[in-house]
């Protein structure tokens, strides 16, 4: 297991990957400390929440204005719908392995042997922190820079390429035929307020026949629907 001061020693293979140099070093180490690392190291006293919650907010305007510049004939729901997609979950975890940062997280003995899907929330945390770690270190065009120059590929293609509206889809042949459409319920939500998961099924006729899970509602509504129509019609 990695200490804090290994991760400390560490900081020019990371800035080497992320190719930022942070006068700041302890800003860095701050993105790469999970709660659960701090829980079992009284040593180390903060985490990486709050510079995830300030990066989430950088990230999102970063890329609501990207869109906005290059989009300039797009309506505003679709811009929103494309910045969903650009920083939901599933998107930072991509940009995260891209750039093989995954081993420098500073995580507790539970959470290092967790390999489902809320690793790849906390990878999703990871990058958000490190957006904010930049910003306070070097500002909102150091940030800027950061995700353009390391991720404008996987932007574009993110943008390209059509996403299933499972929900829809289901919807559509559930009220051809039932009569009725599919009903969502949230059973479960975890997290802070700034960085919530969703545990949702979706039932028809009062049977489950999906659930999903997601980092927003509509997000796990999609992957409920994506595993109803797999149960129901085999798509």
């Amino acid at each position: 297991m990695m200490t804090y001061d290994e991760l400390l020693r560490k900081a020019p293979e990371i800035e080497l990957r992320i190719d930022y140099p942070f006068k700041d070093k302890t800003l860095l180490a701050l993105a790469f400390t999970h709660r659960s690392f701090c829980n079992e190291n009284k040593d180390v006293s903060e985490h990486n929440e709050r510079l995830e919650f300030l990066g989430d907010s950088i990230l999102n305007l970063l890329i609501a204005d990207y869109l906005y510049r290059y989009l300039p004939k797009t309506p505003e729901g679709e811009l929103s719908y494309l910045r969903s997609r650009l920083v939901e979950a599933s998107s930072c975890v991509l940009y995260v392995q891209k750039l093989q940062l995954e081993s420098y997280l500073l995580l507790g003995k539970g959470e290092r042997m967790n390999d489902g899907r809320g690793r790849d929330s906390i990878l999703a945390d990871l990058f958000e922190a490190i957006i904010g770690a930049i910003y306070l270190d070097g500002g909102l065009q150091a940030a800027k820079r950061f995700l353009f120059k390391n991720f404008s590929p996987e932007i574009d293609q993110i943008l390209k390429t059509p996403v299933q509206n499972f929900k829809a889809q289901l919807q559509d042949k559930v009220q051809k035929q039932y009569k009725e459409g599919p009903v969502y319920d949230v059973i479960a939500e975890t997290g802070p307020d700034h960085s919530k998961n969703f545990i949702i099924t979706v039932s028809v006729q009062g049977e489950v026949i999906g659930k999903g899970e997601g980092n927003s509602k509509k997000e796990a509504q999609q992957n409920a629907a994506e595993n109803g129509l797999k149960k129901l019609y085999g798509d």
